[in-house]
């Protein structure tokens, strides 16, 4: 302001107009530029765009994880690319991050990096998340915040639970605590199907981790925790009898009058193993009231009984208005749950960027051997390449050259085998190295870890486990074993439809794999029951959105309209 007063004081006291020129030109000539520009681009918002530029710019430094457009294409400093920026580039980043909004924004980056980078890893979803079901999450985060471990509300309601044989007991507070058991892959599906009750329920979940499944996942909830503090009680409190839904329903039966009291705890045995047949009314409205009465359910459970939920009369409505695509509930729920550790994530990232990243097509190949006694390696190797070759997930080998023929417009796959054993693994790289193919790709077969069995009450195992799981949810294309919980919650991840191997027991000409129909899990055994108790049902038929898996014939999965 002082220069501008002092000139136009100069000019004033000028009577020489050629002076006066020469002044106001070199006024307006820093000027004239940036008024042209403002013109020219009046209509784009360039002004704006002009001040975000410079308030993003300004004193920033590049990040790890932070995409960057070079020519077009979208990488991240961690090398992995983003395969899907051809179709989103004017999507912000930071709706990436959040997964279309399925994500809340304000965690500590840096305690998960795996919770706002994944998607520098992955294709971006075709499968959005509905408003409600984001509606919903962002209510149950408010309910977890509130009852979660070490509340103000939490410390009351746990006061009046441990008492022992407490009845009819009113909480501010309802709970669900989940305890593991089986495999990784059971636990991971059944998390999230008692993650989908709870909200379903307005109950805070609780999750009872052993060692073996210390620090594998991040917390999922912002400022709170899922880890049932060691004061909760458990089923393996021995010393406390707690009633059993079973009991429970007996009960209700027996009686010729309304029930008069109500445990304030009560054990829920939803495995598949279980002798409670009384289990098979879980799906129907009495049985839900009866259960939303007691303050706190203790859920012992290997199955992804998603499906049995969809079953429940009066959790429809809520259900089709929170997945308005029937087969993308584990898809959904898996990307807001789990989330690997940085441990995990470092694995993950570790192996992708070396074995992974450069590949112009990612290809899984999950093999799980149920009865290695039964199957043999060359059965079970002749189905993977039966399946494989015949559905042109690998290409053929060209046995009349040793040198590969085609150079221009070859491709690279990456081929991630996970299996207990090397066998197969070994076996693939040794094809794909002595023999070219016809089509000239060149084909690299890579396998993280094989632990000769499966490993239960350990660790490092289940991180292995864990690491493998997503790995293969980052592929393209997926052939995953019959039954495996492992495979399931992989395509689900992936949003993939996998081609499946049919379970073998040493059958020298096994059938051709088959192409899954829904991405969504096999809930191995539902109801079969009516609500009566009298009706035999085929829940198949009867329900809709369900279909028998292509894996386990008397189990159920949902599917989508269109399918």
């Amino acid at each position: 302001m002082k220069v501008f007063k002092v000139t136009m004081e100069k000019l004033r006291l000028s009577s020489d107009p050629k002076r006066t020129a020469l002044l106001v030109f070199y006024i307006a000539l820093p000027v004239l530029p940036l008024l042209a520009l403002f013109y020219q681009n009046s209509n784009s918002g360039l002004f704006e765009g002009l001040i975000s530029k410079n308030k993003v710019l300004e004193g920033r430094k590049p990040q790890f994880g932070t995409a960057t457009v070079l020519h077009g294409k979208a990488r991240n400093f961690t090398g992995a690319k983003d395969v899907s920026f051809a179709n989103t580039s004017n999507i912000p980043i930071d709706h990436k991050k959040l997964l279309d909004g399925l994500l809340a924004p304000g965690y500590d980056e840096g305690s998960c990096l795996s919770r706002y980078r994944s998607y520098l890893y992955r294709k971006g979803s075709t499968h959005k998340p509905s408003s409600y079901l984001i509606s919903k999450l962002r209510k149950y985060e408010d309910l977890h915040r509130k009852c979660g471990p070490h509340t103000r509300h939490y410390n009351r309601t746990i006061g009046k639970l441990i008492k022992q044989n407490h009845m009819n007991v009113t909480t501010s507070c309802n709970y669900i605590v989940w305890i593991a058991t089986n495999g990784l892959g059971n636990r991971i599906l059944s998390m999230a199907s008692a993650f989908l009750y709870a909200m379903l329920t307005n109950r805070v979940l609780l999750v009872k981790f052993q060692n073996d499944m210390l620090g594998l996942f991040c917390e999922p909830f912002l400022n709170s925790s899922w880890e049932s503090p060691k004061k909760f009680p458990s089923m393996n409190d021995h010393h406390k009898n707690f009633e059993t839904y079973e009991s429970l329903l007996k009960n209700d039966k027996e009686s010729n009058t309304s029930r008069k009291s109500w445990p304030s705890i009560l054990q829920l045995d939803l495995q598949h193993h279980s002798s409670d047949e009384n289990g098979q009314f879980f799906h129907c409205d009495h049985s839900q009231a009866l259960l939303g009465k007691v303050p706190a359910l203790i859920l012992s459970t290997d199955q992804y009984f998603v499906p049995s939920l969809f079953m429940v009369p009066s959790f429809k409505k809520v259900l089709n208005k929170m997945f308005p695509e029937k087969d993308t509930v584990f898809h959904h729920l898996g990307h807001y749950l789990f989330h690997p550790s940085n441990d995990a994530w470092g694995l993950i990232t570790r192996f992708y960027q070396a074995y992974m990243d450069k590949a112009d097509e990612r290809i899984g190949v999950q093999i799980r051997v149920f009865h290695p006694e039964l199957t043999t390696f060359q059965i079970m190797m002749k189905e993977i390449l039966e399946c494989t070759l015949q559905n042109k997930v690998l290409p053929e080998l060209d046995t009349q050259k040793s040198v590969a023929s085609s150079w221009k417009n070859r491709t690279s796959k990456s081929v991630l085998v996970t299996s207990l054993f090397p066998e197969y693994a070994e076996s693939l790289r040794a094809m794909y190295w002595t023999t070219p193919t016809v089509t000239g790709d060149v084909i690299g077969v890579y396998q993280p870890s094989h632990e000769g069995k499966q490993k239960f009450s350990d660790n490092i195992h289940n991180m292995k486990a864990w690491a493998e799981i997503y790995l293969l949810s980052l592929c393209d294309v997926l052939v995953t074993s019959s039954e495996s919980t492992f495979g399931y919650a992989a395509q689900s991840l992936g949003g993939l439809k996998p081609w499946i191997l049919y379970k073998n027991l040493g059958n020298e000409n096994p059938p051709l794999c088959q192409r899954a129909f829904s991405m969504e899990p096999c809930f191995h055994f539902p109801t079969t029951c009516d609500c009566d108790g009298k009706t035999k049902l085929d829940v198949a038929s009867v329900f809709p959105h369900m279909r028998h898996c292509e894996d386990y014939d008397t189990g159920v999965k949902l599917v989508d309209n269109h399918d």
